[in-house]
């Protein structure tokens, strides 16, 4: 989190972490087409033969709410393991983060290896991975022999992280996704920041101006969420 008290702006950065081809390219593209087009700019894709995302994409959104500019800079990582030292520098300065899991039973290892990268990365730059806002998306829930809800349910249940289910390319569950996390990564920045004194905001009215202006307004993440924490 970045924050200029004298400007009244506030940077968030988010994160999407996963397996090679899980769907968070995907994600941020579905997000950018969701979003109200005066509230995005351009989304940079660089993209190489062994990778789908060589880098990463960014998808940033400045808006005014309460006299507050808030800038949302929304990030994905190189899947694939050889790339793990960009993995770790995006992750650098990240304040909440969507884990895009493969639906795909026949993925299951690859996801949680890259769960364990994740978190090797999160103690690496000496983040506290419990105080990190985190959610799980399973994506491509419309592909043959995927895990059942019910799996999922119970793994949720095992958890602390929310849990979404999603058809990224059709643009299913990745509002609720983004909203969901959003969600958690402000409040904890209040209890952090004290945005609402500081600022005089309240967190829960800043995330429906979010969701109102950038025509996300009614997402429910519910709608989408298996389990885990609220």
């Amino acid at each position: 989190m970045q924050v200029d008290f004298k400007a009244r702006e506030l940077t968030i950065k988010l994160v999407y972490y996963g397996p090679a081809l899980s769907g968070k390219t995907t994600n941020l593209q579905s997000l950018h087409r969701l979003v109200a087009q005066d509230q995005r700019t351009r989304l940079m894709t660089l993209e190489t033969r062994d990778d789908r995302t060589l880098f990463f994409d960014l998808l940033p959104m400045v808006f005014k709410s309460a006299d507050l500019s808030l800038r949302l800079k929304v990030f994905t990582v190189p899947g694939q393991v050889i790339h793990n030292a960009t993995r770790r520098l995006v992750l650098q300065g990240a304040d909440g983060i969507v884990f895009i899991a493969d639906s795909q039973i026949a993925e299951t290892r690859a996801n949680a290896e890259s769960f364990i990268n994740l978190k090797q990365n999160l103690r690496d730059l000496g983040i506290d991975v419990k105080q990190m806002p985190l959610v799980i998306q399973f994506n491509k829930r419309d592909l043959p022999d995927v895990r059942s809800d019910d799996d999922l349910a119970v793994l949720a249940a095992k958890g602390r992280e929310p849990v979404f289910k999603a058809v990224a390319v059709r643009d299913q569950g990745v509002a609720e996704t983004f909203v969901g996390l959003l969600s958690m990564v402000l409040h904890r920045l209040d209890v952090q920041a004290d945005l609402s004194r500081k600022f005089n905001v309240d967190p829960q009215k800043l995330l429906q101006d979010v969701c109102d202006r950038l025509h996300l307004a009614g997402t429910e993440p519910n709608h989408a969420r298996l389990g885990g924490a609220t």
